[in-house]
């Protein structure tokens, strides 16, 4: 099994900058695709940016030219750095990752969350 663990959430102001890290740790042959997702109070699960192992990124239109996703795959670890960030991306911010497990079986694996909150 895969763990996700992400840091560095916190409280900023509009216009202000947060980075946030996943590193993923357990058994496992590999991982493809890794991502950030979002969740604000009464709305439901949306994505924000995937990376895929080769480097390949998407975008949420929300977000583009703001934030930007990469990672480094010798340390399973994506990172997410947001900057002009707005009220509205305020939510609890999720880690995924697509896990191909040793006898070649692929599941998804996600973190805890961390809270982002955006305001004055």
């Amino acid at each position: 099994q895969v763990q996700l663990v992400e840091s560095g959430g916190g409280l900023v102001q509009p216009g202000g900058s947060l980075r946030l890290s996943c590193v993923a740790s357990g058994s496992f042959f590999s991982i493809n695709a890794m991502g950030w997702y979002r969740q604000a109070p009464g709305k439901q699960r949306e994505l924000v940016a995937t990376i895929t192992s080769g480097g390949s990124t998407n975008y949420a239109n929300s977000v583009k030219g703001r934030f930007t996703i990469s990672r480094v795959n010798a340390k399973n670890t994506v990172y997410l750095q947001m900057n002009s960030l707005k009220p509205e991306d305020t939510a609890v911010y999720y880690c995924n990752a697509e896990v191909r497990t040793i006898i070649a079986t692929l599941y998804q694996a996600w973190g805890q969350g961390t809270q982002v909150t955006v305001s004055s």
